[in-house]
């Protein structure tokens, strides 16, 4: 009995082992069964599979840990980053421009104003690079820059302060690679000769205009740029302009003031000394540049840090926003009192007029200010469109207004809601305006920033008039009669914005064939 017991015992466990041990053999045979039906081709690359793997475990064992970036070098990394975005920003704002110019003329003109601003930051490109950025910003006198043409020449950047050994001293504060320094800039430059497309819009010839940008990008914006950014004789005397209310938008404004002066008003613009109303063809996209506009400015503005700084950047992107706002407002309701209704145009201009006034004063004024600065520039914009009409300087879009009157309030500005050196974190205990009127400071700061204002005014004019009469006296800047009333489309660029639609056959009316389809 004991014995079967045994027996039968030994044969449990006998079946049991062969069913453990014949499990893995079972797994190998159907691991073989699967790889014999494989293709030959998959067969073959098998090895070198597992040669792949058993490489890559030893690479993976092998590899020294790469060491991790020091904080200056992350510091680096995350300012420049910044500055791209910025610089991306600023450049977006040339559609914003294209948009808010086409809107505001009229669609017999449409191309005529695309293609300048489509253009006109290509040549600047270039003309900035050759020789706008060694001007502005090489080093030289105190008058102009004379090293770095072609972006050439010694450099060590990021390397900052002392440890800086280099030709662009002027902008050796920045933190960032030359590029970056370069491309940022650029895209400002480029703005300047924007500004200029929209005074001129509607009779100008292209090439003059062509001509005249590459003069203004090249010599006059980066001669006037060195007085104030190059460390030249405005900076040298306390002048202050954070991201260019004067550097670019007064200059760009005075340049086109010039231009739209020695052209003339636009064919019917007045008649029995009457002011005649040409509105833009499409306020849709003229509501669209401005928008763009305004986002572009958060990189216009905060950008000009040219540092990842949270504090400065969230500060200025506020006082922006703010200026802006209040500019948008204020003109509206000046608009609708002093015009009967609340104009559009005037609710587009004022909001960059605020951007454009809190431009040099951003980074050095609290909140409170930049919404009294927003305010006023809002009320100055309607009021200056008018006094231009009445002038007889004809301004299609109001490019004078906006960035000319509004940018010398912004000048203005510094000196009267100023904050003082050692307020905020991003300038230090000696560096920035001193304190403005309003702040305790007295007419000081005040007095250098009027000083800016005539300097750069003046040399502005005196050149970009030299420039204007050299094109007028030479190729010429205006297009013929025939053409301004058949649209500079056609006569320039011979094609039309719209293809099959209805067009302006004059500068007041329409043709006899829109005229016959009107009446049925």
């Amino acid at each position: 009995m004991y014995k079967q017991k045994s027996k039968a015992k030994n044969r449990r466990l006998s079946a049991r082992n062969y069913a453990v041990n014949s499990q893995p053999n079972s797994k190998i045979k159907l691991f073989n069964l699967a790889i014999k039906r494989l293709s030959p081709s998959w067969q073959a690359c098998l090895p070198l599979a597992c040669l792949i793997v058993l490489g890559w475990g030893y690479a993976a064992v092998a590899q020294t840990p790469a060491a991790a970036p020091t904080t200056a070098e992350l510091k680096v990394a995350l300012d420049t980053l910044w500055v791209a975005i910025a610089a991306f920003l600023v450049f977006f704002m040339n559609a914003g421009f294209c948009m808010l110019e086409t809107g505001f003329c009229r669609q017999k003109n449409a191309v005529n104003v695309l293609s300048k601003n489509l253009i006109v930051f290509a040549l600047s490109s270039v003309a900035f690079w050759v020789i706008g950025f060694a001007l502005m910003f090489g080093d030289g006198n105190d008058f102009i820059g004379l090293n770095g043409f072609f972006l050439g020449g010694a450099d060590n950047s990021p390397t900052t302060g002392d440890s800086y050994k280099g030709i662009f001293g002027a902008i050796s504060w920045a933190g960032v690679p030359l590029a970056a320094k370069f491309l940022f800039q650029l895209v400002f430059a480029g703005t300047a000769a924007t500004i200029v497309s929209g005074a001129v819009a509607e009779r100008i010839k292209f090439v003059s205009f062509l001509i005249f940008s590459l003069l203004l990008v090249g010599i006059l914006y980066p001669i006037t740029g060195h007085w104030i950014w190059g460390t030249g004789w405005l900076a040298d005397r306390g002048f202050w302009d954070f991201a260019g209310s004067t550097v670019v938008h007064s200059v760009g404004g005075w340049a086109a003031l010039m231009g739209a002066a020695f052209l003339g008003p636009r064919l019917g613009r007045y008649q029995d000394k009457q002011v005649v109303a040409m509105p833009g063809h499409n306020m849709s996209i003229a509501t669209l540049g401005c928008l763009i506009l305004w986002l572009g400015w958060f990189g216009f503005n905060p950008g000009s840090v040219m540092a990842a700084d949270p504090s400065a950047i969230s500060h200025i992107a506020v006082t922006t926003n703010m200026a802006g706002a209040a500019g948008g407002i204020s003109a509206t309701i000046t608009a609708w009192l002093y015009l009967g209704k609340p104009d559009l145009s005037m609710i587009i201009n004022g909001i960059l007029a605020g951007l454009v006034g809190i431009t040099a004063s951003c980074a050095y004024v609290g909140i409170p200010a930049s919404l009294v600065i927003g305010l006023i520039a809002g009320v100055l914009v309607v009021f200056s469109v008018t006094f231009f009409d009445k002038l007889g300087i004809d301004d299609p879009v109001g490019a004078t207004s906006v960035h000319l009157v509004c940018g010398i309030w912004g000048t203005l500005a510094v000196g009267l809601w100023a904050v003082g050196p050692g307020v905020y974190s991003w300038y230090g205990d000696t560096l920035g305006p001193a304190k403005g009127l309003f702040a305790g400071g007295g007419f000081g700061q005040f007095g250098v920033q009027l000083l800016g204002v005539v300097s750069v005014g003046g040399f502005t004019v005196l050149l970009s008039s030299i420039f204007w009469l050299a094109l007028k006296a030479t190729l010429g800047i205006r297009v013929s009669k025939e053409e301004e009333l058949e649209g500079l489309d056609i006569g320039e660029h011979g094609m039309e914005a719209y293809s099959g639609f209805l067009k302006e056959g004059d500068a007041t009316g329409f043709s006899g064939e829109e005229s016959s389809i009107g009446r049925y």
